[in-house]
């Protein structure tokens, strides 16, 4: 009988993987990432030297396998997610096709390959950011907020402000400050704060460890 129910009325039951697994698995991938590849470089390279952006990492070696792998789990984990209302599915979706266009599009590739992974790149943080903003800040119909619903909210908020932040800063020192964003890796340090917030957003959502919903008293 549940399989014919709508989408909005879903439960975390009829997931293969519950809702709060996702979120937890898409939150810890997104704040790893950066050190995974990082680790991954040191460790088959011998080289601490940090990469121009986190998707520089592609052609090194060990680098380059975690990058592409986590990629492909976070497109996988975005396109298994349904969350609670149809529209979270279908961006959520968006997110899958657009993580697995930064994987499948390097942007050490010249030419119109390097610049369809801007592109996807753009599009998946794009997603994030919506999530942040708007999904995760939304409230079933009828039922007030409890004051850790509006606590996470605003840490919402301010995560999806902060990719915001990173994003513009980073087009803005790619295009006036490239010498910079080479000698300080500052693509790098950008693209791995708005991975944290997005990251922090995820495990918010999922109320893990924090900003749990305290039981009512009747």
């Amino acid at each position: 009988m549940s399989a014919f129910l709508p989408l909005n009325k879903q439960s975390d039951h009829d997931q293969i993987i519950s809702y709060k697994t996702l979120r937890i698995l898409m939150g810890l991938a997104g704040i790893f990432l950066p050190l995974l590849v990082f680790t991954g470089k040191a460790v088959a390279e011998k080289s601490f030297q940090l990469e121009f952006s986190i998707s520089d990492y592609y052609d090194n070696t060990a680098g380059g396998d975690i990058l592409v792998g986590v990629l492909f789990a976070l497109s996988f984990f975005l396109f298994a997610y349904k969350g609670p209302e149809s529209v979270d599915n279908k961006v959520a979706n968006a997110g899958s096709v657009m993580a697995m266009g930064v994987a499948l599009f390097p942007t050490t590739v010249k030419g119109w390959v390097h610049y369809a992974h801007f592109v996807f790149a753009i599009g998946l943080f794009t997603v994030f950011i919506i999530f942040s903003v708007y999904l995760f800040r939304k409230t079933k119909k009828d039922t007030a907020p409890t004051p850790e619903k509006k606590q996470r909210n605003k840490l919402y908020l301010a995560c999806g402000l902060i990719m915001i932040g990173c994003i513009a800063a980073l087009a803005v020192s790619m295009f006036f400050f490239e010498a910079a964003c080479e000698k300080y890796s500052l693509v790098f340090w950008g693209e791995a704060i708005a991975l944290a917030a997005f990251g922090i957003s995820w495990l918010t959502k999922a109320e893990w460890l924090y900003l749990v919903d305290k039981p009512r008293q009747n």
